[in-house]
């Protein structure tokens, strides 16, 4: 049993990170690498803060984790020392936690009961525990390829190699069935790959996760648009005709853009995508990114992850300035109860990492106009205050200016980190008879069965883009379907329903 009062005698510590002044000459982790003894002596004392509370939150599916991961339980194994148990009842709801514990934002931490109160001193460190675990589990061999035994004979297509298709793959490859993960870039994992920025997750931890993946006996073919036309694609007839059963997992990757600013075709305003890609790809040893920030004053649009994301990217390429625009007022620094109550994802202020190394951020303003020289060049932004609101009308959100000062910055580097619209429009769609709905993503029914026959959808491609921990979710629980609708009954589990949200206050 946990101990009641080690939320008493502990006080939260997070990870430590690097110095600003190494770290953001590297593209290493931010996260310092501890001795292993001592780092694992650190987290079995941050896990004697779980206080095996009546009714653990933190791995509800509404309010914390919609994996369901088994919080209190692996933490209490940390606690004791038993790494080893702890790791089997990780991975017993998440397939990837190495993922998990560097990415997610950690809903169950805010779900956690010890962030009620600021007197209970700050939640239990979830997410350094988790990551924790996996960590040791890679070291000490824990994680090896799981043979499904028995071959059912039946093969399934994983369209797109992104969190949600990976998790989907690896469930239905240990139900035994025959499984090709199909991704159309050179190298496998989606905005794991590409999207995320090798600071916050190194991608050898990818491709040591991939290697289990295709030990086990998953295949992986790359560079292969399905349905297209072009050298190495699989057309949509021979997908159905080779496969049981398909599953998309293509994310929604159509980034939302800003047509209707003066200015946008000027050249230095670019999609975020356009500049995290080339600069993974640099990364990943392609040769020099084509936007490369050295030397310029940047404005990133957006203050999300994303965001975040080419905030840092634009330090560590040596940005003369680098600053962020929110179009919301600036959060309070705690959670308001009436805004936002315990257990829902609260409304405060985020801070990453990346805005500790450099910069600012400007909240409760909105670019007005782009403005370039002669040469189509851009040079400048010009800025306004203002007020998010419902139209009285519509209902829908506006931006609305506020006052007529007009604030001019300095711009080389525009990056728009302002979400995405949905799924991109391809020609797979078009010819499995599929078309999107008015919020750019995929429907479903309750069995996660498209209107196409044995064609099944899960993570960004059926929520719209959201959180790494829901795409993990939705794919084991799409792996659940597939497996009932090949073979008529399922032992895998199934953590969340297609009409899932999380808990919310309207």
């Amino acid at each position: 049993m946990a101990d009641p009062n080690g939320f008493l005698k502990v006080a939260r510590a997070d990870a430590v990170k690097r110095p600003v002044d190494e770290r953001i000459g590297d593209w290493n982790e931010v996260y310092r690498d501890l001795d292993a003894e001592v780092r694992d002596g650190q987290v079995r004392e941050q896990a004697t803060r779980c206080m095996d509370c009546g009714i653990p939150f933190c791995h509800s599916g509404s309010a914390g984790c919609p994996l369901g991961n088994l919080i209190p339980e692996w933490n209490d194994l940390v606690r004791r020392g038993d790494w080893s148990l702890a790791a089997d009842r990780l991975h017993a709801t998440n397939n990837f936690p190495e993922f998990t514990g560097r990415l997610c934002p950690a809903p169950c931490e805010a779900a956690c009961v010890l962030a009620i109160s600021p007197e209970a001193g700050g939640a239990v460190t979830i997410k350094r525990v988790e990551n924790t675990i996996a960590d040791v589990s890679w070291e000490r061999g824990y994680n090896q390829a799981v043979s499904p035994g028995v071959s059912t004979g039946r093969r399934v297509a994983v369209v797109g190699s992104g969190p949600a298709g990976l998790a989907a793959a690896q469930q239905l490859t240990r139900a035994g069935h025959e499984v090709t993960v199909f991704e159309r870039d050179d190298r496998l994992g989606g905005l794991l790959r590409y999207g995320i920025p090798e600071f916050k997750m190194e991608k050898k931890v990818l491709d040591r996760r991939l290697a289990q993946l295709r030990a086990e006996g998953t295949r992986f073919v790359t560079g292969c648009e399905v349905g297209g036309t072009g050298p190495g694609s699989v057309s949509v007839e021979t997908l159905r005709a080779d496969y049981d059963a398909v599953v998309l997992a293509v994310g929604a990757l159509r980034g939302r853009d800003a047509p209707d600013v003066p200015g946008r075709e000027l050249k230095g305003v670019h999609l975020a995508m356009e500049h995290l890609v080339p600069a993974n790809r640099e990364c990943e040893g392609d040769g020099p990114t084509t936007i490369d920030a050295r030397g310029k004053h940047v404005i990133v649009i957006g203050g999300g992850d994303t965001g975040a994301d080419c905030y840092g990217t634009a330090v560590r390429q040596g940005a003369a300035s680098v600053i962020q625009l929110d179009q919301y007022p600036k959060p309070p620094g705690a959670r308001d109860s009436e805004r936002s109550p315990w257990p829902v994802w609260p409304v405060i202020l985020r801070t990453y990492p990346a805005h500790e190394e450099a910069g600012d951020r400007k909240f409760a303003v909105a670019v007005e106009r782009f403005v370039g020289d002669a040469d189509g060049n851009l040079t400048s932004v010009q800025l306004r205050e203002v007020k998010v609101r419902r139209d009285p009308g519509t209902g829908l959100r506006e931006v609305v200016p506020v006052g007529d000062d007009v604030e001019v910055v300095p711009a080389d580097l525009v990056l728009l980190a302002i979400g995405f619209e949905g799924v991109e429009h391809m020609p797979l769609l078009d010819g499995l008879g599929l078309s999107l709905t008015p919020r750019g993503t995929l429907s479903c029914g309750p069995d996660w069965q498209t209107r196409s026959p044995g064609v099944f959808v899960c993570g960004d491609a059926h929520r719209g883009a959201s959180l790494l921990v829901w795409a993990i979710a939705e794919g084991r629980s799409v792996a659940h379907a597939v497996d009932v609708f090949l073979m008529g009954a399922s032992q895998l589990p199934s953590p969340v329903h297609p009409t899932a949200l999380p808990l919310a206050v309207r």
